[in-house]
């Protein structure tokens, strides 16, 4: 059978579509570009139908009996399919979920690193799971794990927000953030940094200096009002050093 004209090229591959002169059938359903129903038309038919409408005949549905073809400029169906495909990805990952751990009594630098490492997982449309652990003495004072939990919360909401409210799952606090959508959501700092516009974000109370070599050498003095927090050692933030065994 003569084609009534020369089909587009077409891509080699597992998802090959049948345009014009490639289909097979002998008899295929027709649906046409606004949603119309042709019914059942002979190939033949279908392709003279195609050409009066200055569009292509299109296989969507190879495996229906008869196959199913809609009328559609070829170019414009490619278009569609490429963005549904890229939607589908973009869907499939954000149904990726990273986890961040956190403690009660976690230093400014490492709180700073989970909090990057939290933008970034936003920024490319990923969940971020929240999880605090408490451990020994620390289950007695929960709130200092919330207050952690809120303050990282706070830090990221530029980027995301948490679906639900922090919850105590056994010995710890679980919280789960959804990323903003793009729209709504700030730029990546990190990728501004590594540009040259901005510096990396980093939590807004920030922990004293480290002292000098110097200054580790000195005892504080009993009226230089220094906390026990900062004279018996360990993180400067500790919300447990206070707190007697």
């Amino acid at each position: 059978m003569n084609r009534p004209f020369s089909p587009r090229p077409q891509s080699s591959g597992s998802s090959y579509t049948r345009v014009n002169g490639k289909i097979r059938a002998r008899e295929v359903r027709v649906i046409g570009a606004d949603g119309h129903q042709y019914g059942v038309l002979s190939l033949q038919d279908a392709l003279n139908l195609a050409r009066n409408q200055a569009v292509d005949l299109v296989e969507i549905a190879a495996n229906a009996t008869p196959p199913v073809c809609r009328l559609v400029d070829y170019g414009k169906f490619r278009y569609e399919q490429a963005k549904k495909d890229k939607e589908s990805k973009k869907r499939h990952h954000a149904n990726k979920v990273k986890e961040v751990q956190l403690s009660p009594s976690i230093d400014p630098h490492d709180f700073g690193v989970k909090l990057s490492h939290a933008v970034d997982f936003l920024c490319e449309d990923m969940k971020v799971k929240i999880t605090l652990r408490f451990r020994g003495r620390e289950m007695a004072h929960k709130e200092f794990g919330f207050q952690v939990v809120q303050k990282f919360v706070k830090e990221v909401a530029p980027y995301g927000h948490p679906d639900a409210a922090p919850k105590l799952v056994g010995k710890g606090i679980v919280l789960m953030i959804s990323p903003l959508p793009r729209a709504k959501r700030a730029k990546n700092p990190r990728v501004q940094a590594e540009a040259g516009a901005v510096a990396v974000p980093e939590p807004t109370d920030r922990a004293p200096s480290a002292p000098t070599p110097k200054q580790k050498g000195q005892r504080p003095r009993p009226d230089s009002g220094a906390s026990p927090a900062q004279t018996s050692g360990g993180f400067a933030n500790n919300p447990f050093a206070e707190i007697k065994m």
